[in-house]
């Protein structure tokens, strides 16, 4: 697959401050990657030397195969804010036909790029009279200018009601398959724990993880969490056969290691009758986020 992003021992100061340290990343094209960490864990230094925007001390970043902040780099890299700010006396077809002209394309597509992100029915209405979830729809049409091959989102569902930001999503995953390459910076864990590919996890400029979440979840070794409940009138018996277990009227809590999780399993199913329903409860992205910040001495 074609590399849109790499970075390698990528560090960076600010007045003897170390921002970040030896940081190694790729992306390759179709990848949905998540950014995580703690304010000034290292987010938005990265993506600022990833754009272009500000030098960095050591190590080496290639954007869609050129130097950040070049020429080629520009033209196929996109950017969207947490906070995007437009013209409020402007529609939102004046304004993606303005950046359509700066861009040198042709401002008749500007329809097609509010259609693509659920903005069409307000084309002709003034930016001022937007909600935030408008106006972020908006910068992403502006984002989508030009086919990008790289898409930096830093908090991109910021302020988002629940359908907004699931249609966001919706559209984030048409792009990836279509080959983009996505990296997203975002506080949300919920969100993207089920909607990336990869999750990479600074804290104080230092990547402490980077992986899938299953990845993520054998390396944290955190315990596995179960709910077992009992059938009618068999609650007793089942604490009585699951000592470990804490009993919560007909529902148990039980807790193993990830090496006992199959074992555990097996014993409770072999309880047979006594058993009404098991659900599994793995470590959250939260878990494992705050797992991984821990360990490296937040």
């Amino acid at each position: 697959m074609t590399q849109t992003l790499t970075l390698s021992q990528l560090t960076k100061t600010y007045d003897g401050v170390t921002a970040l340290r030896d940081v190694s990343l790729s992306l390759a094209s179709g990848e949905r990657v998540a950014l995580l960490g703690h304010n000034g864990a290292g987010k938005s230094t990265m993506m600022k030397i990833i754009l272009g925007l500000i030098p960095y001390d050591g190590g080496n970043v290639v954007v869609t195969g050129a130097a950040p902040g070049s020429a080629e780099a520009r033209r196929r890299v996109a950017y969207l804010p947490e906070n995007v700010a437009f013209h409020p006396a402007l529609t939102g077809l004046e304004q993606i036909r303005h950046y359509l002209r700066l861009r040198g394309q042709d401002a008749g597509a500007a329809m097609g790029l509010l259609e693509r992100v659920g903005l069409a029915h307000a084309a002709t209405r003034r930016i001022g009279t937007y909600s935030k979830g408008m106006r972020q729809r908006v910068g992403l049409a502006q984002a989508l200018i030009g086919h990008p091959a790289l898409l930096v989102l830093d908090e991109p569902t910021s302020g988002l009601d629940p359908v907004s930001r699931r249609d966001f999503y919706a559209l984030l995953d048409g792009l990836a398959a279509e080959g983009a390459s996505i990296l997203l910076s975002s506080h949300a864990l919920t969100e993207v724990e089920a909607r990336t590919d990869r999750i990479v996890i600074l804290s104080k400029g230092v990547m402490v993880a980077e992986g899938r979440l299953s990845d993520l979840r054998r390396g944290a070794a955190l315990p596995v969490a179960m709910q077992i409940t009992a059938r009618p009138g068999q609650g007793d018996a089942l604490a009585r056969a699951l000592p470990g277990a804490v009993a919560q009227g007909d529902t148990l809590h039980l807790a193993c290691d990830q090496d006992a999780k199959l074992p555990t399993l097996a014993r409770i199913s072999g309880l047979g009758d006594l058993v009404a329903d098991l659900e599994v409860l793995p470590p959250s992205l939260e878990d494992i986020y705050s797992h991984f910040s821990r360990r490296d001495g937040q």
